[in-house]
């Protein structure tokens, strides 16, 4: 693992503990055992360390989302899959992210920073999964009359929702419990999806 990795693994675990907020980039240089300087040679800010942080340490919601393929594979599976991982990555963010809210001053502060990185922000996988679906109905895997937009929102909304409830509760959904999840979700989501091809 090169110095790179480290500083992001070190940031991960600090995010987890103590917050975006209060996650500096001292603090996290300090527990990847660099200087602040060297940190600073890799990453702009501590903005950029979150992206990085969300892009590469935590459950592959934004690598799935840009690798899926209209056409490809069982639509079921691949929307369950998707499920399953956005519940994961939404469970692991939380005490990422929380604390961005804890202020208007540093929310707003954050949401220009990210602007200017060109970060896609929270509606990337909402846009991205649109685009999936809107592709796929255009293959005849979707009902013609379905809107690929709401149902991406659906699908997303309801894995945001049952990640709260589980890291709220303290109780994560076992593998099970995340499979049957995502089962429902999907069957009702996509209702009357024709069933040749995959869907």
């Amino acid at each position: 693992m090169g110095t790179r990795e480290e500083i992001l693994a070190a940031a991960a675990r600090i995010m987890r503990t103590e917050g975006y907020a209060r996650a500096t980039t001292k603090e996290i240089a300090r527990a990847a055992g660099y200087s602040e300087a060297a940190l600073y040679k890799h990453f702009e800010d501590k903005t950029e360390i979150f992206l990085r942080v969300l892009d590469e340490q935590l459950p592959g919601l934004p690598a799935l989302l840009t690798r899926l393929e209209a056409g490809s594979g069982d639509l079921r599976g691949n929307l369950e899959e998707l499920v399953v991982t956005a519940v994961r990555f939404y469970a692991d963010s939380f005490p990422i992210s929380a604390s961005v809210f804890s202020s208007q001053r540093l929310l707003a502060a954050h949401r220009e920073r990210l602007h200017r990185l060109g970060g896609g922000g929270p509606r990337t996988p909402e846009e991205l999964l649109a685009g999936y679906l809107g592709a796929e109905q255009r293959l005849g895997r979707v009902a013609a009359d379905a809107d690929p937009t709401a149902m991406a929102r659906l699908l997303l909304g309801a894995s945001f929702q049952q990640a709260f409830l589980a890291t709220f509760s303290g109780e994560p959904l076992s593998a099970d419990g995340l499979a049957d999840l995502a089962r429902d979700l999907v069957g009702t989501v996509l209702g009357a999806t024709p069933s040749d091809g995959g869907g």
